[in-house]
């Protein structure tokens, strides 16, 4: 482990013990923290755009580390954010690019995984993709798992440097999973907005588990968003780390570009208490700023590449690297006879 890893970790966790005293200086402190040791311009600019917006002493970003500090599991929140600030966003974006340029292939920042209920069985394969995934750089995983969450526990525990982000459905979220994501530092539920969230999300604060919610919009769901009643009544009823917009798949250019530009206003103008946040463009644009490409990579529950409209590699059969060469139009050379 090195030096600077080392220091991150420990002034990490002794502001997360100050954070329930002094939200403000502690916050401020980690951002600080943060540019010394940020080398992207990606980092840094994100970093300096926090620092200028929690200038503001009436932000309700302070008021949301107050609540998620004042149920949350330290272990969880600094795994967590280890994981995703150190790993994924600084020393995971340096690998990424320096992979980029020696195998000339575009490297998304995350990967997601639609899984259905026999994902369990295919969890061999993905733990592989997973740990290809890890050396080229990549640290942060969407897991789309609606109805059956658990069956990606053991691949949530077999790579604790990894941020996992899983979204699931709220009458999934029972009591005996609550108690399993509760074990999973490295994991953050994303729960599903609509009829039983409110339940789940209560059930998550007493285990002490931070979590973010989802809800999927269309062009009819625009007014709600562009007002900003629906990221109002997300903040206020279910009070989530981040909301997120996803758009559905019908859902058309012009109105994922305008809940887009809503999300980011919402965002810097610290409209509410939550991180508005649309998944698509939000999402893209970190990537981009990471490794100067946008190249998302989703699989459905089969293994097939979403971005790829033939019979390219398959996850299962091949692993993640072939994915990213033929998507990158990189092809493997033909054996000697």
């Amino acid at each position: 482990m090195s030096m600077s890893r080392i220091l991150v970790e420990t002034v990490v966790r002794r502001t997360l013990k100050e954070l329930k005293e002094d939200p403000e200086r502690s916050i401020r402190k980690l951002i600080d923290l943060a540019l010394e040791v940020a080398e992207g311009r990606f980092q840094q600019e994100f970093l300096q755009a926090a620092r200028i917006m929690l200038e503001n002493e009436d932000s309700p970003y302070y008021g949301l580390v107050r609540d998620v500090v004042s149920y949350a599991g330290q272990d969880k929140l600094f795994r967590l954010g280890m994981n995703l600030g150190y790993n994924s966003c600084t020393e995971g974006a340096r690998r990424i690019r320096d992979n980029q340029n020696r195998l000339g292939i575009q490297i998304p920042w995350c990967v997601r995984f639609q899984l259905d209920g026999s994902s369990g069985e295919r969890l061999p394969q993905y733990q592989s993709a997973v740990k290809e995934g890890e050396k080229l750089g990549i640290y942060a995983w969407l897991l789309e798992a609606p109805d059956e969450p658990a069956q990606v526990f053991p691949l949530i525990q077999a790579h604790p440097d990894s941020a996992f982000f899983l979204f699931c459905r709220p009458g999934a979220v029972t009591a005996r999973l609550a108690d399993g994501i509760g074990e999973l530092d490295n994991l953050l539920p994303v729960i599903q907005a609509g009829e039983g969230d409110e339940p789940a999300c209560v059930l998550l604060r007493d285990r002490g588990i931070p979590y973010n919610v989802y809800s999927f919009y269309g062009p009819e769901d625009l007014p709600r968003i562009l007002d900003g009643r629906l990221l109002s009544d997300c903040a206020n009823r279910l009070r989530p780390l981040l909301t997120a917009l996803v758009p559905r798949r019908d859902c058309t250019p012009q109105a994922r570009v305008q809940a887009w530009e809503a999300a980011r206003q919402a965002r810097n103008g610290q409209l509410y208490q939550t991180l508005p946040w649309e998944m698509e463009g939000d999402t893209g644009d970190v990537a981009q700023r990471i490794s100067g490409r946008n190249c998302p990579v989703c699989f459905d529950s089969r293994g097939k590449a979403l971005f790829s409209p033939g019979d390219g590699p398959n996850l299962f059969q091949s692993g993640l690297l072939p994915v990213l060469k033929d998507r990158s139009g990189k092809k493997e050379p033909a054996e000697k006879a």
